[in-house]
């Protein structure tokens, strides 16, 4: 299926567990370019999420910034991703006091290549971030996989939580 974004071809794709993880590099809040493979050797929780500054959205990642030592120690390295800008995320990690990177996909290409992409949003936004959970183990194969149609609900941190536990 194709979808038009800003008259570029963006093709969603949908992942699939037991799958290699589609590679991608986005820039951090320092503007640095940050890969998928730079974590290869660790288990990685992606957490796709619409927009900063937004109640869901704040609620999730303080949640995981709240139990990062969790992360830790199942050697899990977690990224948050969005459509926003490195701008909007830099100063929305900074008032957050988040403790993992937050990526920007404002271009929607991996946000797309995810299957974790709205065609149509609230307030008639278009490409905005689906909100979604990936587990990728640290060969790079997703081992887990959740991508949520309503921008309202949470993510299942239990079944988060188990599959990196037994990783």
């Amino acid at each position: 299926m194709q979808k038009h974004y800003l008259r570029k071809k963006i093709r969603i794709m949908s992942i699939e567990t037991g799958k290699p993880a589609p590679e991608f590099t986005l820039h951090d809040t320092d503007k640095n370019k940050v890969s998928l493979s730079d974590f290869r050797g660790k288990n990685v929780l992606i957490l796709f999420f619409p927009q900063a500054f937004t109640g869901v959205c704040t609620k999730e990642l303080c949640a995981v910034r709240d139990d990062i030592g969790r992360y830790s120690n199942v050697n899990a390295q977690v990224l948050g991703i969005s459509v926003d800008s490195v701008f909007t995320l830099a100063k929305f990690k900074e008032d957050q006091q988040y403790n993992f990177p937050l990526l920007s996909d404002f271009n929607k290409e991996v946000s797309a290549m995810y299957g974790s992409l709205y065609t149509d949003w609230i307030l008639d936004m278009k490409g905005v971030s689906k909100r979604s959970a990936f587990i990728i183990d640290k060969t790079g194969i997703v081992r887990y996989a959740e991508v949520l149609e309503s921008a309202g609900d949470m993510p299942d941190f239990k079944a988060i939580n188990d599959t990196l536990e037994a990783l």
